[in-house]
């Protein structure tokens, strides 16, 4: 069964040609600020989907060692090991996020909920709950523009997103991002939800 509308080789044909619209060359404002405020270094972070991976790089250099990154594309993990060399060869993750089996503190969402098909949506909000730890926290970014067939990306609002993840999660926070990068003001939630 196909999990995913684009598959790894497409994914990694994107990196090779450059077509990486996703990619801002340094840790997202909102997520950046939600790691400033985050005490304890020695939390489990998982960042799926993670691309170029500049959130896990800017965790690591703030004494974060506990952090794991998965992309289905082999190509940026590659990326993230050659700007971050002691980066542990373990926690890259080249793998479907959909096989993935472990349990995480914090999970950090960025760009790679709106990359997967509509038609998967249940099933992340069933992996999410399934990776976290009892307490744990799911935070990040989504995109607040109206769902279209078209995509990645592959948008949505609080309605949809709340009904999505209410039963399985504490929704803790989902509200307009109010620091998102300029090219993307407007269009973003900022959200906590947390597991029971």
């Amino acid at each position: 069964m196909k999990k995913n509308s684009l598959d790894k080789a497409s994914w990694e044909n994107r990196y090779t040609n450059s077509q990486i619209g996703w990619n801002i060359g340094y840790p997202s404002t909102p997520i950046k600020a939600y790691i400033d405020q985050l005490e304890d270094r020695t939390i489990k972070i998982l960042i799926p989907g993670a691309g170029n991976s500049y959130e896990a790089e800017y965790l690591w250099n703030k004494g974060y060692e506990n952090v794991y990154v998965l992309d289905f594309a082999k190509q940026p993990l590659e990326n993230l090991k050659h700007r971050v060399k002691i980066f542990p060869e373990d926690q890259l993750l080249n793998c479907d996020f959909f096989d993935l089996n472990n349990q995480f503190d914090l999970i950090l969402e960025q760009t790679f909920f709106c990359a997967l098909s509509p038609n998967l949506r249940k099933r992340y909000v069933e992996k999410m709950h399934q990776l976290l730890k009892p307490n744990g926290k799911l935070v990040g970014l989504f995109f607040d523009f109206e769902l279209t067939k078209s995509g990645p990306p592959f948008g949505g609002n609080v309605s949809e997103y709340t009904s999505l993840f209410e039963e399985s999660f504490k929704i803790k926070t989902i509200e307009k991002s109010i620091n998102s990068i300029k090219e993307r003001q407007g269009k973003e939630l900022f959200f906590i939800f947390e597991s029971p």
